[in-house]
């Protein structure tokens, strides 16, 4: 057992996989002998070489094209797009090409890559270099989508994801670089679409992904002082969703709120709050509420974007609201 950072892990988990597969490749900006401009990728150029680590040009198009090129012909690929603000620039190579390749080839043809994205707010970058898209790419079939908060999970997420024959979409939270925890020695392999019950509760179920996951957390131990004992989920992967544990959650506790990173116009909270108004209604006790980013381009000053973006005391404050008018008594009449 080691203690890894979860920068240190993106590194732990494609090394793993190199060394397991010597087909596979690695494409990007500054991946190699810089180590990423995150250091996510340290060590991985003077282990394998250039022929297997190579730097790119500054263009996410040529990045993906060659990438889901090699990957046709069946090199499994590691492609990175430095900042998930990024993607667009390359959003038609993804969407219209990547993720459908295999539909239109009629099986005859996979895309064994894995785009990985550095998401997420917290490190004052502004509007263009802080955005959380995993919901944007949520939507496109024919990619899955995940999202580890830790480094355990990254190093088994991110083997996962190679090995999977279709393209995976890995977003890296840029807030959560520096976190450390606690990784098995030895080959760490997870299974994709699958989320994981951080804090077991009985009376709320709080769903999170990334960065707000640790802040679910937070916000469950200060609500457990109030006597409301929260259950947190670390959603893990968006594509596949894993319904069957958030709706079993719900069975037990009744209540379901998300917190979400992303603008709250069709985030990937609304998907599974629809599922469950629809699948887990008769469970509920009261609506399904959301915790998210207003619908704004996120600030760069420190304070704006702190406010913007769901905080420990807003998710207290949300569950602790609905919590008191549920339990207020009916006025006598």
């Amino acid at each position: 057992m080691a203690e890894l950072t979860y920068r240190s892990a993106v590194a732990h988990g494609i090394a793993q996989e190199m060394r397991r597969d010597p087909s596979l490749v690695m494409l990007g900006e500054d991946i190699g002998p810089a180590g990423g401009v995150f250091k996510t990728t340290v060590g991985l150029w003077d282990e394998f070489g250039p022929d297997r680590v190579r730097d790119t040009p500054i263009s996410e198009q040529a990045i993906l094209g060659a990438a889901m090129g090699a990957a046709m012909t069946g090199i499994p690929v590691v492609a990175e797009i430095m900042f998930s603000d990024f993607l667009p620039v390359c959003f038609d190579i993804l969407s219209n090409e990547i993720a459908k390749t295999r539909y239109m080839s009629n099986g005859q043809l996979a895309v064994p890559l894995v785009v990985r994205c550095a998401n997420g707010s917290g490190v004052r970058f502004g509007a263009q270099h802080s955005q959380s898209l995993e919901n944007w790419c949520m939507m496109v079939p024919g990619l899955k989508v995940v999202a580890p908060s830790t480094p355990v999970d990254m190093v088994g997420l991110m083997a996962a994801a190679i090995r999977d024959p279709d393209p995976v979409v890995l977003f890296e939270h840029k807030s959560l670089m520096a976190s450390k925890g606690e990784v098995p020695d030895g080959e760490v392999l997870d299974t994709l679409g699958t989320a994981r019950t951080v804090r077991p509760g009985t009376d709320v179920t709080i769903v999170a992904l990334a960065l707000m996951v640790p802040r679910a957390l937070e916000a469950a131990e200060i609500l457990a002082q109030q006597g409301i004992s929260a259950e947190v989920i670390d959603l893990r992967s968006l594509v596949p969703l894993d319904m069957a544990s958030i709706l079993e959650s719900v069975q037990r506790t009744s209540r379901l709120v998300t917190v979400e990173e992303n603008p709250r116009l069709c985030g990937w909270g609304a998907e599974v709050a629809s599922i469950v108004a629809h699948e887990g209604f008769w469970d509920l006790d009261g609506p399904v509420l959301r915790v998210t980013t207003p619908h704004v381009p996120l600030p760069a000053a420190d304070v704006l974007e702190d406010e913007a973006v769901p905080s420990v005391d807003r998710i207290v404050d949300t569950i602790r609201a609905n919590w008191d008018y549920d339990a207020a008594p009916a006025e006598p009449k």
